[in-house]
Order: structure tokens, then sequence, then C-alpha cells
């Protein structure tokens, strides 16, 4: 070792040693720098009046648009409160309080600061914030929306003093800073800019779908190491390709026959997001939480806007190899499941499995039915769905829970008769994987819960 030092520091190698010692100086000073920089927000210097009724409610049609009241309110207190339980792979996450209270909310956000958290993913004080929240969607946001935004949490809502919960991340995976970094290969730079070659309410329906509506956050499948979106607009194959979130799976929204919209036409979707419920389906799970906070609140215009750029996304000629077409036959091999689906689901669902369109959903044909993915037909008969709410009345035809009712056998056994029914041509569903879903889930909540954003 002694050899060594001596020959490092001899005079002929003494300015490579000083260069490369240099040099990583030099580096891990611009790491600090950058980590722990607060970047420039083009919203820095712009001020805006505390009582512009019409910017506060365009902000509060932002909101709804961009579902905000979704994750940050839980039913017992007030809406924006924060306090939601988010799963994500390296633990347990909650939702913030963005009120304008001064202490726990965003009550002491600039517009500067407001946008950096909303656009990329930075606190009011130079934290990093998980991607938990959607910022690489909603860095697509115009600067006049993010202003509008602002205008409507800082001045339109009541300020609620409500600690914010600590967030459940074992040591080491809780820090942060390496998200600079994150945020730096896979946040976009800038707002959404308009394709020429696509008409106003294609580019309208783009804006809402891979910015405000961050609709790939849940629909898009991610990097297993990274957990980036694999694609973040139309140009990507995998953007809205279908993906498994928190303990559901997100379908296709491209324009595969069987596992996307390809049956479905810009008119099925605009009644689908605007009334939660068209011919091929009614809104649950995670998605009736989308549906009460956020679409069916949207304009016409923008619905119709939505539908029409999802009918533009190609589907992948992979997935579809057989088409879907009804058959009338059931799988009679599957006597035990054949006899609890009459006992259980063919007086709403229908012996025939076409459901009662609109009201209740078919069973033949669905893309639930069709997938390899079996999440969301377990977690929808172990637990049901949440109220879907329309108009604010209640739907009277809410899948219930089977958890107490059902065996995880007997639940397998019902939806590999489905699967496999009807024309339905998907892998069975075993006990086993009924049996750790029932582990990771609880019963959805039969209340009827409209969260009011003001």
């Amino acid at each position: 070792m002694k050899k060594f030092l001596t020959t490092l520091l001899h005079r002929k190698y003494l300015p490579y040693v000083c260069a490369f010692f240099a040099t990583c100086l030099v580096c891990f000073v611009g790491i600090v720098w950058f980590v722990c920089r607060l970047p420039a927000s083009p919203l820095d210097k712009v001020s805006i009046p505390t009582s512009d009724a019409k910017l506060i409610s365009k902000g509060e049609y932002i909101a709804r648009l961009s579902d905000c009241a979704a994750c940050h309110s839980v039913s017992e207190q007030q809406t924006f409160a924060g306090g939601l339980k988010m799963v994500t792979p390296l633990g347990a996450i909650f939702s913030t309080n963005i009120t304008p209270d001064p202490e726990l909310g965003i009550g002491m956000y600039s517009l500067g600061d407001f946008d950096r958290a909303v656009r990329m993913g930075v606190g009011h004080d130079g934290h990093r914030l998980y991607p938990a929240m959607p910022y690489p969607s909603y860095s697509k946001l115009s600067n006049e929306d993010v202003t509008a935004l602002y205008a409507f949490f800082r001045y339109g809502l009541k300020p609620a003093h409500v600690p914010n919960k600590k967030n459940e991340i074992p040591i080491i995976l809780n820090i942060r800073w390496p998200l600079a970094f994150w945020n730096l290969m896979f946040v976009p730079k800038k707002p959404y800019a308009e394709v020429k070659s696509q008409d106003k309410t294609w580019n309208r329906g783009a804006y809402l779908v891979e910015g405000a509506g961050h609709c790939g956050a849940c629909h898009t499948p991610r990097n297993s190491v990274t957990m980036s979106e694999k694609g973040l607009d139309a140009s990507s194959k995998t953007f809205l390709a279908g993906a498994a979130v928190d303990n559901w799976y997100a379908p296709s929204l491209r324009n595969g026959i069987n596992k996307g919209l390809g049956k479905w036409s810009e008119a099925d979707i605009y009644h689908f997001l605007k009334e939660g419920r068209n011919a091929h389906g009614v809104v649950f799970g995670s998605m009736a939480d989308v549906f009460n906070n956020s679409t069916q609140f949207m304009s016409d215009e923008d619905l119709y806007a939505i539908a029409h750029y999802l009918k533009f996304l190609p589907a992948d000629p992979k997935e579809d190899k057989e088409i879907w077409t009804y058959d009338a036959q059931t799988n009679q091999d599957n006597a035990k499941g054949s006899k609890l689906y009459a006992q259980r689901c063919g007086f709403c669902h229908g012996m025939d499995g076409k459901g009662k369109s609109p009201w209740i959903a078919p069973l033949a044909g669905p893309v639930s039915s069709l997938l390899r993915e079996n999440l969301s037909s377990i977690d929808i008969t172990l637990n049901g769905s949440p109220r879907v709410i329309a108009n604010s009345m209640p739907d009277a035809y809410r899948m219930p829970s089977f958890r107490r009712q059902l065996s995880n056998e007997d639940i397998a056994d019902i939806l590999s008769y489905i699967r496999s029914s009807w024309g339905n041509h998907s892998e069975k569903v075993t006990a086993k994987e009924v049996a750790a879903l029932r582990k990771e889930t609880s019963s959805a909540s039969p209340s009827i819960t409209v969260l009011q954003v003001k």
C-alpha cells in the first residue's frame, strides 16, 4: 500500500491524480447542486388577483378534469385535505393537504411554487414528490390552466387544518434526491404542443388524455425497474395499452377488438364517461371514483374530444388473435362453477351472460372476461364496487361484495366458468390467486359519497 501511494504521488503522476480528484469534486458539487436546486418556473414572476371569479371558476373545472379530489380526499374530512392511502411497490404513500391552510396545506405557495409541484414534482421546500402524483402527465398542462388551477386552490377553497400523514416507506427507499434524475429522464420538459397534422378536436382530446386526465398513469404499462410509464403519447405503441394498478387491471384504451375499445364507437365512449355506463359495461373499481369525481362533470365538447382521440389509437394486432363472438354454449365441464353462477350471478347478469343493458354489465364478451390478467374479475367479485353516483343520484344496481359468502374456491370456480362460456376464451382463475387478493384488499364501501370540490 505504501509503495502504491508513493508511486501515485510521484511527480510524474501527480498532475493526473490532481486532475482526477478535481474532476470528482466538480462532479460531486454539480450533482449536489442539481438535486438541491429549485427549478425555475415560467410563472415565478406572474401575479394574479385574489378575487377573479372567472379565473377561479376555470380552475375548478381544471381540477375536475385532473380529478384532484379523488386522490387528495377521504370521505370523513374536507375535500382536498389529503389522507388517502396509496399502495406502491415502495410502500404506502398518503396524499397531502392541498387546501390553502398556511401551515399544513399550500397557503404559503406562490404561483411558481405551485407550478413546480404540479408540473415538475418539486415541493415548496425543494423536496422531490413521489410520482404517485402524476406530474409526468401534468407537465403537459398549459401555463394558463396551471394559473387557473392555482387560483382555485388558493382563493376558491376554505383552508382545512388537517395534518399530513407520514408515508410508510422503509428507510433508504424513502430517500428522494434520486428522483431529480428520474425526473430528468422521464418527465416532459414542455407543455403540450399541438400536432399540426391533426384537427382541433383531436388536439383537445390529446391534451386531456395525455395531460389533465392523466389516463396513462393507470392505463399505461410501466418499466419494472424505473417504474416510469413506457409511453406518454400517441407516438408510443405501449401508451394506454393496459396495466395492473392497485389490485385492479386498467384495460387497454387502444382499439383492440377483444382487449380494448375496438367495439366501442365515439358515442359509446361519451356515454361511458358522462353516464357511467353503456351497452358494453358499467364503470367499476377505481374508474367509479374517476367517474364520480371527474368525467361526468366534463363538458360534452371535451368528452367527445377524448372519444375522438382514443378512437385514433391503433390496436396491437398480436393481442387479438381470436376475435370474440357470442356463443350460447357454456362450460359444462365446470359443474360447480355453473351451479354457483346460477345461484349468485344469473339473476342480475343473466343465464345467457348478456346482463341487462345499460344497467347491469354483460359478462359475455367484456374486456375483463377476455384478458389474461384476472385482477379486476377477482377484485370486483371479492369486494364489489363503489357506488356510481350520476347527477347526484346513487346507482341502484351496485355490484355487491361476495368475500363473506363465497370461499376462494367458489370464486375461482365461478370466474373460471364465466371466462370459458358464451364465447369467452381466457385462462381459468385459481383459488390461490383469489386468496392472495383477498389478503391484500377489503370490501368496497356501499356508502353514498359525493366529494364536493367547494
